[in-house]
């Protein structure tokens, strides 16, 4: 997602590992596909095309997630 970028390296998106429980629902709702379940875990592979819209820690069961909407 290339062309969905403003200004690289801004995006308040934290994941804590140990906290995830791999249901994979932020790869469900990110709209811009910045996440992927690999080894079990939620993984960010895609930093960048964060829009820190939230919809990733308002459903993520186990709190594994912040960004602070509107900050990058």
């Amino acid at each position: 997602m290339e062309n969905l970028r403003y200004i690289d390296d801004v995006s308040t998106l934290v994941l804590d590992q140990d906290k995830c429980i791999g249901c994979g629902l932020c790869t469900e709702v990110c709209p811009h596909n910045v996440f992927e379940l690999q080894n079990g875990k939620a993984e960010i592979v895609d930093f960048n095309a964060c829009m820190e819209c939230g919809a990733c820690v308002n459903n993520c069961p186990s709190n594994a997630l912040e960004v602070s909407p509107g900050v990058g």
